[in-house]
């Protein structure tokens, strides 16, 4: 089979969308049954590697849509996908380009959340517009939409009205690095490195509003917990560092920003407790990492937190400082309750393995084929439940 993508995010993205996008070429590479993949870049950019073996960069043709490269990806870019006679077309970021529809090629999309329309006062006004318009204009033409949680799934039925025998979840993994063991030296060096102490509370994320870090930094206000904040600061980040120096937390909590894969994988396994107390997620990627790295999770009620964190992770109300602070008493003075969850949540987050992101992605694709290759209607889709037992759907 030849796929074409929408490889924007794959190439300019450093974060969730483009980590998907990199992820399901890295994993699908490795299959037979793929041929060729063909991803629509709007430009040149050597900052992230990929698989070359079965990969077609391709690029605008014409100075005009070289020139304007977001427009040739709304507009210019469906007659480069005809030409390139792909069997499938997956957009991977909640968008397709306009004309798709009229197109007898099968189109997929993948949404990963409605928060702006779920929680809409995280967003301008004017993004929210944007969103929404791109996001129905694709699940509207799509052939099949895929959604990375149970939660999305229910999201776009609310809020598109769609029906649910249309939406498939697939749930997504992480990235290798996390997967891997590393020694107790390489731990040291990072914790020398950046001054933190054998004991320390990990929180990972963009540091904005729903992020929710302000929080949890109350939360640790009058205990002996040293906390790690590891992301991008954005606006909100003024408003915890105001905390601190209000309160003299300055030596209690550290900022770490632009490192890289390795020393953040490093950072997850030396942590004793991390804690993600996110407002709302589509699906919540660093708690996979986190139970790959083995570290003991708390994290928040409701949503999509529990499909991510399992059974044995704790739960908490986001916004109440002082349940926060009881789980992290619970975990810190608990060491074999450490112990019984991080064993417990690595063998749950197997589920979101590389090989079961594949077979699911690969199962789904030829239940797409079906009416046009000849494989039949109503192909079983398998993919990871949240009790992590293999659940099937039909294409239909």
């Amino acid at each position: 089979m030849k796929i074409g993508y929408d490889a924007k995010r794959i190439f300019h993205n450093n974060t969730g969308l483009g980590n998907y996008g990199r992820d399901i070429v890295r994993i699908l590479n490795s299959y037979p049954e793929v041929i060729r993949f063909f991803l629509f870049n709007t430009k040149e950019s050597g900052s992230h590697k990929i698989p070359q073996d079965k990969a077609t960069i391709i690029y605008p043709k014409g100075w005009f849509w070289k020139r304007f490269p977001s427009l040739w990806r709304s507009f210019g870019q469906w007659k480069q996908i005809k030409s390139s006679k792909v069997d499938l077309y997956h957009g991977l970021s909640a968008e397709l380009p306009v004309r798709a529809g009229a197109s007898k090629i099968p189109k997929i999309v993948t949404i990963h959340d409605l928060l702006f329309l779920s929680h809409p006062r995280f967003y301008h006004f004017f993004e929210s517009v944007i969103y929404r318009l791109k996001s129905q204009y694709a699940v509207n033409v799509a052939d099949y939409v895929v959604a990375i949680s149970e939660q999305t799934k229910a999201d776009i039925v609310k809020y598109f009205k769609v029906k649910p025998e249309k939406i498939t979840v697939i749930y997504q993994g992480c990235n290798d690095a996390f997967k891997q063991e590393y020694t107790e030296r390489e731990k040291q060096k990072v914790q020398e490195k950046y001054k933190l102490p054998k004991h320390y509370v990990l929180n990972v994320g963009t540091i904005e509003q729903r992020k929710n870090a302000l929080t949890l930094v109350k939360a640790i206000k009058g205990t002996p917990y040293h906390l790690v904040l590891v992301g991008t600061q954005k606006k909100y980040a003024a408003r915890i560092h105001a905390y601190i120096n209000q309160y003299g937390l300055e030596n209690q909590v550290t900022f770490l920003s632009n490192i890289d894969l390795k020393t953040l994988a490093v950072l997850y396994q030396s942590a004793t407790v991390f804690c993600y107390p996110s407002i709302c997620e589509g699906f919540g990627i660093p708690i996979i990492e986190a139970l790959y790295s083995k570290t003991p999770v708390i994290t928040t009620k409701g949503g999509c937190f529990p499909e991510a964190g399992g059974p044995d992770s704790v739960y908490v109300a986001p916004q109440n400082e002082n349940e926060i602070r009881q789980a992290l008493d619970s975990l810190f003075k608990n060491p074999e309750k450490r112990k019984w969850m991080a064993e417990n949540g690595f063998s749950y987050v197997q589920q979101f393995s590389d090989q079961n992101v594949g077979n699911s992605l690969l199962q789904f694709y030829k239940g797409v084929f079906g009416p046009n290759m000849r494989l039949g209607r109503n192909k079983e889709i398998y993919r990871p439940s949240d009790t992590g037992k293999k659940h099937c759907e039909s294409v239909k």
